[in-house]
């Protein structure tokens, strides 16, 4: 090829390429946004009703910045965070079998937006070494097309990206089913071999801020596929 093939060649592949990324990312920004009000909306109705029930419960809804926010359901802290780049799925995703991105497979490119469950306590006493955990990832292209990859209901109730198209109710529904999951993933004891030696250092520091390391699986690990939990070796 010529100088000048070459350069139009690169010109056209960056034009279509940027454009497509632009637009996933503008599309997902939009619907971070929405998402931040189903948050808020969802978590000041839980708090109003909870507050004449018992006051000692604490819901609360945060916006941390641009890409996240966070909503506390008592013990328990979810945290959204929107990925600032574009992802396309793995060429061996079944997905790309289906009509819909045969078509067009500009369509298999998302932005992604990741779901995590911590211990409040572990943001409240800066508590660097506790675990969260990612319970769902929601993956949204630029026609709106969208699923979510996750753990229980998160799975199973959001995954045919060919025909669904996210909105705000359904945005509502994904909340509340992060929740739901949260507030049934209760923290377990860990198991004793693995917090029966302490060193004087983690001792004389649990008074001030609490290092001992506490996450809801801690001495347990996931099956990658499903929510069976086993003994950590």
């Amino acid at each position: 090829m010529t100088y000048q093939k070459n350069q139009d060649l690169l010109f056209e592949l960056i034009k279509d390429k940027g454009i497509l990324k632009q637009d996933v990312f503008n599309n997902i920004i939009l619907n971070f946004k929405v998402l931040k009000q189903v948050l808020k909306e969802i978590a000041d109705d839980l708090k109003d009703r909870i507050s004449e029930v018992d006051d000692r419960i604490i819901i609360d809804y945060k916006d941390t910045g641009e890409f996240e926010a966070q909503v506390r359901v008592s013990g328990d802290l979810l945290v959204f965070q929107m990925h600032s780049n574009v992802f396309k799925f793995d060429m061996a995703n079944s997905l790309w079998k289906s009509k819909y991105l045969e078509e067009n497979p500009n369509r298999g490119f998302c932005g992604v937006i990741n779901v995590y469950n911590f211990l409040n306590d572990s943001f409240k006493y800066n508590r660097v070494h506790d675990l969260g955990y990612l319970i769902g990832r929601i993956f949204i292209n630029h026609e709106n097309h969208f699923m979510v990859q996750g753990k229980r209901q998160l799975g199973f109730l959001y995954n045919d990206f060919v025909n669904s198209t996210v909105d705000k109710e359904k945005l509502k529904s994904i909340v509340q089913s992060a929740i739901i999951y949260s507030l049934d993933f209760d923290l377990l004891v860990p198991g004793y071999d693995l917090v029966k030696e302490v060193s004087v250092g983690q001792v004389n520091q649990v008074s001030d801020s609490l290092r001992l390391r506490t996450g809801k699986r801690l001495g347990f690990v996931f099956s990658n596929n499903s929510d069976e939990i086993e003994d950590e070796v």
